[in-house]
C-alpha cells in the first residue's frame, strides 16, 4: 500500500502532515514538544537538546550541546548513572526499554528537580549503540505534592493510634 500518489513510502501523507514548512514533521514535533528531548552520544556528551530541555535544565542549547550530561546529574548520583550508561553502551541492552524512570536532576542554577523520562537506545547498521536519547518532562511539583500526601497520611494513623491506645485505657 502507497502513499498519495503510490511513489511515496507507505507512512508518506498518512497524517497529512508529512512536512510542515518544508521541514519534516518530526524535526518540528521535536523542535515545539513541550517535553524536553536530550541526546547524547555513546560516550556520554551531548548531541542534541531541544528548546523544552533549555526550558527545564535552565542550559542553553549552545552550553549543553558538547558537555557531559553531568551538566543535569546530581553529583551523588553520577557514579551509579555513568556504571549503568557504559553498560547499557557495551551491552546494547536496556531493562529501561519502554518504562518510565523517575530521577532527580540538576538545573543550571543549582536547583534540584524531580523528572520522568523513557529512553530509546540509538544503533548503528552494525546494531551497536552510538547513543541514548530521552524525552523527560519536570515532575517536582508533582513529587512534592505525593510527599505531602504520604506525610499527612502518616500523621494521620499516628493520630488514629494514639486516640486507640488512650480508648483502651
Amino acid at each position: 500500500m502507497g502513499g498519495r500518489g503510490g511513489d511515496e513510502p507507505a507512512q508518506a501523507g498518512v497524517t497529512g502532515l508529512d512536512r510542515i514548512g518544508g521541514r519534516p514533521l518530526e524535526v518540528v514535533l521535536v523542535e515545539h514538544t513541550d517535553h524536553a528531548v536530550v541526546v547524547a552520544g555513546a560516550d556520554g556528551v551531548i548531541r542534541f537538546w531541544n528548546p523544552a530541555a533549555e526550558a527545564l535544565f535552565g542550559h542553553a542549547r549552545a552550553a549543553a550541546v558538547g558537555a557531559s550530561l553531568d551538566l543535569i546529574i546530581p553529583v551523588p548520583l553520577r557514579d551509579r548513572h555513568w556504571d549503568g550508561y557504559r553498560r547499557v553502551v557495551a551491552t546494547a541492552e536496556t531493562t529501561y526499554a519502554g518504562r518510565t524512570l523517575a530521577v532527580p536532576a540538576i538545573r543550571a542554577d543549582g536547583t534540584r528537580i524531580s523528572v520522568e523520562f523513557t529512553v530509546t537506545l540509538l544503533r548503528d547498521d552494525h546494531d551497536a549503540v552510538v547513543g541514548i536519547a530521552a524525552i523527560l518532562r519536570d515532575v517536582t511539583a508533582q513529587w512534592a505534592e505525593q510527599r505531602a500526601l504520604r506525610r499527612r497520611v502518616a500523621e494521620l494513623e499516628r493520630a488514629a493510634a494514639d486516640r486507640e491506645v488512650d480508648r483502651k485505657r
